[in-house]
């Protein structure tokens, strides 16, 4: 009787057994329709929020070339490291490796990391070489991981620094044309859609959202073939006359482009590690001098301009000093009666006074504003000085007077060279440019004429006199060339007054001087080592550099004679 009760005992626990495993069966299989179709939409998302990542694909910057199209500024392709704190910190046997790469102390590393542990990315390394990219890739450490973006580069290095100026770390101008033109120059980054393993590789592109649009190229007005020679003439000259520092610009006069702009002491944007922030500032643009007898060209062509006089006019400089009330105007020595070509020529100040002040206030002002003192040149540079020009109601006689022969005006190496366009060409003042233009370009954004047509030959021809055997000039000379210019030697302002031994050397002049091409102006301050003239400091580097850019130009010379004299005098080779 026991026996049947037991089976019917064991049948019970079989059907609860059989219900049991029926019910995890349905409940696995529920869960199977649950993530394959009801769920399938919400576990895809949280999938791809853990694997399928967004990445940045980076634009380069444009290239800026000199005007015959070779590279000054380029972009070129780099790593920079980075980490995810919370995967890194699960490999901290393995941080000393990674620092011992990156050349940096590891607790300078750990400090880093710990620093910043609520964030996803930290920069460990920006724009490493290829050779610590590769060995980071090698060492394949959690949550480290190379990042491509792009480095500046600048082949010519610090002869074109003041110019180009440069990019920060995130490849953003921060001086010079870089900055004036960032916008330009600046790529827009592109993104793509990737999905990513455990680890932050990625194992597979999903798709492209945007396209990376590298920046537009810029090609500038610089000849760096000019701007090699002026480079290197302009440091040679500081450094024999242990000068505090210089200044050139080369200008084409047909279109007013920049072919040639240096200064001394310059930096190499390649390399800005230790530089002061002062030897960033492109002293050609942005600093301003008293430009001395260098003005007086215009102080005789404002009195030809005015009809009361002509090329063959004269002047009394007797007895060689000039006394406007409690100041005196001096010459080195009294040059008597001289004309107009003399008195550019002698560089005599009591010459130019007596012209200046002869003509009425007003208009003596009108014709140095319309040659472009005391405005901007239109380069567009940054940080460009207006220089000044004081309005002719509050001037002295005194200050007339001086300011024919450059005291009491300020101007920039550019807007003095911007100045001279005008004497060697057709008497128009055009906008300086440091973009490549074409002359229907310049032409077109000329000033009405400042000088007739007489009144620039004869200024020119006066001063070829300047350059003559005679002038003060002589070691502008360029064998061959017709050389037109003017000498400055200007006393520096100090708080007291104008010292007696701290001077500024300056040249202007134009080549060839029959049909002019091209303009330099040279400014060295503060020549120590002997001599400190013009005629002697920075006519020399005139000299050299238009010698050399005249061949390089294929300009051909217009003073035969005086080639063949030369040859002559040198003998046989």
């Amino acid at each position: 009787m026991k026996k049947p009760q037991q089976h019917i005992v064991y049948s019970h626990r079989h059907k609860v057994v059989l219900v049991g495993l029926a019910l995890v069966a349905g409940l696995l299989l529920f869960r199977a329709l649950d993530l394959h179709i009801f769920s399938k939409d919400f576990l895809q998302e949280e999938g791809a929020a853990r694997h399928l990542r967004t990445v940045t694909l980076s634009a380069h910057r444009g290239v800026i070339s000199d005007r015959h199209g070779e590279p000054l500024a380029i972009s070129t392709p780099v790593d920079s490291v980075w980490v995810n704190p919370t995967e890194f910190t699960t490999a901290q046997k393995r941080w000393a490796d990674v620092a011992a790469v990156l050349g940096m102390p590891k607790a300078s590393l750990q400090q880093m990391v710990s620093s910043r542990k609520d964030r996803e990315f930290v920069y460990l390394r920006r724009r490493v070489t290829p050779d610590i990219a590769d060995k980071i890739r090698v060492l394949d450490v959690p949550g480290v991981y190379l990042q491509r973006e792009y480095r500046r580069y600048y082949p010519a290095g610090e002869v074109a620094g003041h110019i180009l100026g440069f990019t920060n770390i995130d490849d953003k101008g921060q001086e010079g044309l870089e900055l004036a033109y960032d916008d330009w120059l600046s790529g827009k980054n592109g993104s793509k859609r990737v999905i990513k393993d455990r680890l932050g590789h990625i194992v597979e592109d999903v798709e492209r959202l945007s396209s990376a649009e590298p920046g537009k190229g810029l090609t500038l007005s610089i000849d760096r073939r000019i701007q090699y020679l002026a480079y290197r003439e302009l440091k040679a000259a500081v450094q024999a006359h242990g000068a505090r520092s210089g200044a050139a610009v080369v200008l084409d006069v047909r279109t007013a482009e920049v072919l040639a702009m240096v200064n001394q002491p310059t930096f190499n944007p390649n390399n800005r590690t230790g530089l002061n922030g002062k030897f960033y500032r492109n002293r050609a643009v942005t600093d301003v001098f008293e430009p001395g007898s260098t003005i007086k060209p215009f102080t005789i062509a404002a009195a030809l301009k005015s009809g009361r006089y002509q090329a063959n006019s004269s002047v009394d400089t007797s007895p060689g000093f000039y006394s406007l009330g409690e100041h005196t105007v001096k010459d080195v020595r009294n040059y008597g009666r001289i004309d107009l070509p003399t008195v550019i020529q002698k560089s005599s100040n009591v010459g130019a006074s007596r012209i200046a002040l002869s003509l009425p206030a007003g208009e003596f002002w009108e014709t140095f504003a319309l040659l472009g003192f005391g405005a901007p040149t239109g380069s567009g540079f940054p940080g460009e000085s207006h220089g000044s020009l004081r309005d002719y109601g509050s001037w002295s006689s005194f200050e007339q007077a001086t300011m024919s022969f450059g005291y009491g005006l300020s101007v920039t190496p550019l807007q003095l060279a911007h100045a001279y366009t005008v004497l060697a060409h057709d008497g128009r003042l055009r906008p300086v440019s440091f973009n490549r233009i074409n002359r229907q370009q310049a032409d077109e954004q000329a000033g009405d004429p400042v000088f007739d047509e007489y009144t620039l030959k004869a200024v020119r021809s006066m001063m070829e006199g300047v350059v003559s055997v005679e002038g003060t000039g002589k070691r502008a000379r360029i064998a061959g060339y017709r050389v037109a210019g003017k000498t400055g030697t200007v006393k520096k302002l100090a708080a007291t007054g104008y010292t007696e031994d701290s001077y500024i050397a300056v040249f202007a002049g134009m080549v060839p001087a029959s049909a002019p091409r091209l303009v330099m102006v040279v400014m060295v301050d503060e020549p120590t080592r002997g001599e400190y003239y013009g005629g002697r400091v920075a006519a020399p580097v005139f000299s050299r550099v238009m010698s050399g850019a005249l061949r390089l130009l294929d300009i051909p010379p217009d003073d035969i004679h005086n080639l063949v004299d030369a040859d002559a005098k040198r003998g046989p080779a």
